[in-house]
């Protein structure tokens, strides 16, 4: 042998040994985890792959040319099942194919000079030609990565763009969700989807309020601005409130306020009333006559901007100075603790905007969940927007739930609350409030009929008077944390007895809810399927649970073994053996003793960014996250570490949380890979139109990338649209655009509103979780999209910018 011949042989030899060493760790993996799986019921694809690898790590290692025979039957039998187990739906394929694919092209790069060491005919071409064949498959495969994959793809024609009529232009965003109905929607077309690609950032500004640890624990951005006239309002974390030139962005005026509270600092809106314009009246017979305000002329606070602030307190601002206003409650503050008796921080923070309600701002709050069955009430409050004085209460756990308090009462404990925004219907002067469920969250024996009835709906009072007009439940003895937490949006629902006045929610099980907005009654089939029990002693479990057929059910399938995933085979194999590890009966699957899977979890399905609407076209687009939730009930030691100091963590409530008064403490957190990815196939977020005419999904497309998170919290740098979940609302325009920033890549995007493709995205410097809001100025008439971004959930990049976009 020469010497070439002994180097060729030598090469052969280390090469070989690498591929037995690779093969053997695969087939290990898969042994081992297929025993598992296999015992739990599982598919048996691992460990029948795993066991014909080990054969070809072995022949590899004897360096004989059947190895590579073998590997290729490994491979044929996982494309065959792939097909089977996942049918053409491109994520799950990759998780199965690539890693296989892969080492099959290692493999067959050996095949000739195996051949050749056994004195055979190399067949090299042959050998080649499949590594050409793999090179180009995995080449083709990375570049679709790349691509969207709608999980409902759009067919049909484009719909023509509505004109906008220039006496129904979009003159101010003075509401929280624009209109008091909260539709996101405007009606302005100079930004539109033939021209998208003009549009430039024209001006930054910065709020001065980095939401940062330790003194920023648990901030965040997540604001919605609005606009009124030349100006626009900002809100910070901290609940400073800001007035800025709505065309250069330039200060005008700054209230520092300051405000803290232990976890929840945030700021998700303002509430806007201008006491020298006409309060709108009630059309619909039988409705309450809003109360005229009384502001003396030449007064202070004319205009007035109002605010939630996260230490509790209801507080007017001069809209033209940022000013307190002296006439509002005691010096331009109401407490939002006088009634609740003991409401330590954070036990209750106000979260929302306040609602206003032609002349009464209503406020809600968020009551900490699974913390204690002692915890202060869920009261929804009304006051007088002029002085502050308290109006009406709605204290959903008193048998009347009106009860004025008298000297040393307070409102009951822990009773449902009403965290997320609201919405205001002048024609009925009605507020709709989106409903939670009582303290605590994930155990209900104590639970009375009070929150049987009023915990996890929606509720309608009168705006005046605070009176109940109807009540419509979605989860009964809501066990999953499943509160409504979004501002319900008011349409023109079509039928074929023409548009009725409905309401549409959506909520964190995936359900879609129209409602009469008279009655409350359901415009679109629900039904209430049978659900299974579990083993809490005392538990008030329903015997079925309402499911929204009518509609489309967002990210709300239940999940099979096969919809388990990974970034690699081997991921995928921890998350289908936790998955048949764990008690799982669908979408109501309650919690035990046991672990049992929430799918959706408590994080959604939807959340509180709520929907938008274009009335023109009768669509509605939602966006959404997909993340499960493993949930075990433990009995309750009072000597354990949770139980004498345990809490929500920061924002989430994930880990131990001590449920004080029950029998049990609980231990949740989200259903994850080992690499920390979902373990359900992608999308994990998505951005859905629905057409309400039909009820049928239009299109829905993954929204957004890997590109700025990834494994164990390293950035991806990758800008695979595998859809990521979402937190934050969507703006809609009548320009035939939908605008969406709250993913956890670093943009804001913008969708042809008819077919969903992405026409324009603009990165921003870090995330966003806020509400992108658009606007005329009425100086220049021009118009802008505006965004602010101080960081997403998800990432530790903070900042604290307000970006305007105009066209170029």
């Amino acid at each position: 042998m020469n010497e070439n011949s002994s180097r060729r042989t030598g090469w052969l030899g280390i090469y070989c040994l690498f591929l037995s060493i690779i093969l053997l760790a695969f087939s290990l993996a898969f042994i081992i985890g297929g025993i598992k799986l296999a015992s739990l019921g599982g598919s048996w694809y691992f460990l029948i792959a795993g066991i014909v690898s080990l054969i070809s790590a072995i022949q590899f290692f004897r360096r004989k040319s059947s190895a590579v025979m073998v590997f290729a039957l490994v491979f044929a039998g996982t494309l065959l099942w792939s097909l089977y187990d996942a049918g053409m739906d491109f994520w799950p394929l990759v998780s199965r194919l690539m890693v296989p694919a892969g080492l099959l092209l290692l493999a067959a790069v050996a095949w000739p000079g195996l051949r050749k060491s056994e004195g055979k005919k190399a067949r090299a071409k042959g050998a080649y030609g499949v590594c050409a064949v793999l090179i180009i498959g995995i080449g083709a495969t990375f570049i679709q990565m790349f691509q969207p994959h709608p999980t409902v793809a759009f067919k049909g024609e484009e719909l023509p763009l509505v004109p906008v009529n220039k006496g129904q232009q979009q003159q101010n965003w003075d509401h929280y969700g624009n209109t008091a109905g909260g539709s996101r929607f405007v009606a302005l077309d100079q930004i539109n989807r033939d021209n998208i690609q003009k549009l430039k950032p024209v001006w930054t500004y910065h709020t001065g309020d980095i939401p940062l640890s330790p003194d920023g624990n648990g901030a965040e951005d997540q604001q919605t601005p609005l606009q009124v006239g030349d100006r626009v309002f900002l809100c910070t974390p901290h609940n400073n409130v800001i007035a800025v030139d709505a065309d250069t962005g330039k200060e005008i005026w700054k209230a520092e306020i300051n405000a803290k509270s232990a976890i929840w600092m945030r700021c998700r809106g303002l509430a806007y009333f201008d006491a020298t314009k006409p309060v709108a009246k009630p059309t619909i017979s039988g409705s309450s006559p809003v109360i005229e305000p009384k502001v003396a002329s030449g007064a202070a606070c004319q205009r007035r901007i109002l605010m939630n602030t996260i230490d509790d307190r209801l507080i007017a601002l001069d809209a033209d100075n940022g000013q307190y206003c002296p006439d509002f409650g005691h010096n331009g503050t109401v407490s939002l603790l006088e009634g609740m008796g003991k409401a330590d921080d954070p036990s209750y923070v106000v979260t929302s905007a306040p609602t206003l309600a032609g002349t009464t701002v209503v406020v809600g709050g968020r009551v900490a969940d699974n913390v204690s069955t002692d915890m202060p009430g869920g009261v929804i409050r009304g006051y007088d927007v002029i002085t502050g004085k308290l109006r009406w209460a709605f204290d959903a756990r008193n048998p009347d739930p009106n009860h004025v308090l008298k000297p040393g009462e307070h409102y009951m404990r822990s009773s449902a609350n009403s965290w997320a925004p609201m919405s205001w219907d002048a024609d009925m002067n009605t507020v709709f409030i989106p409903m939670g469920s009582s303290s605590v969250d994930l155990w209900g024996a104590d639970r009375i009929p009070e929150d049987h009835k009023y915990a996890t709906s929606i509720l309608a009072l009168d705006a005046t008077t605070g009176k109940e007009k109807w009540v419509y439940q979605t989860v009964h003895n809501d066990l999953w944390d499943f509160d409504i937490p979004m501002q319900p949006s008011l349409v023109d629902f079509p039928t074929k007895e023409g548009n009725k006045p409905a309401v549409v929610v959506g909520t964190k099980a995936g359900q879609i809810y129209v409602l009469d907005r008279l009655t409350g009654k359901p415009l679109t089939e629900v039904r209430e399927v049978p659900v299974k029990k579990s083993d809490i002693p005392n538990e008030q479990y329903s015997a079925t649970q309402p499911k929204s057929t009518g509609m489309p059910q967002i990210g709300a399938e239940t999940l099979k073994e096969s919809d388990m995933w990974g970034a690699t085979p081997f991921d995928q194999l921890a998350c289908r053996i936790s998955f048949k590890s764990m008690r799982y009966d669908g979408l109501y699957t309650v919690p035990g003793t046991d672990v049992s899977l929430s799918y959706p979890g408590s994080l959604g399905g939807m959340n509180w960014g709520g929907l938008s609407t274009d009335p023109n076209n009768h669509y509605i687009f939602v966006n959404d996250m997909r993340l499960g939730l493993w949930v075990q009930l433990i009995k309750q030691d009072p000597q354990s570490a949770v139980a004498n100091t345990g809490g929500e963590a920061v924002n989430a409530g994930m880990g131990a949380v001590p449920m004080k008064g029950t029998p049990y403490s609980v231990n949740k957190n989200r259903f994850m890979s080992p690499l920390g990815i979902p373990c359900q196939k992608p999308p994990f977020g998505t951005l859905s139109a629905i057409d309400l005419k039909t009820q049928k999904v239009v299109w829905q497309v993954p929204v957004g990338t890997v590109q700025d998170t990834g494994p164990f919290g390293i950035k991806m740098r990758m800008k695979m649209p595998v859809g990521m979940p979402t937190l934050g609302g969507t703006l809609v325009t009548q320009g035939g655009l939908v605008f969406i920033a709250g993913t956890q890549d670093y943009y804001l995007r913008a969708f042809n509103s008819s077919t969903g493709e992405e026409v324009w995205k603009a990165r921003l410097p870090v995330g966003s979780q806020g509400g992108p809001v658009s606007y005329v100025s009425p100086k220049t008439g021009k118009q802008y999209i505006l965004i602010s971004a101080g960081g997403g959930r998800q990432s530790p990049d903070r900042g604290d910018y307000v970006i305007a976009y105009a066209l170029d």
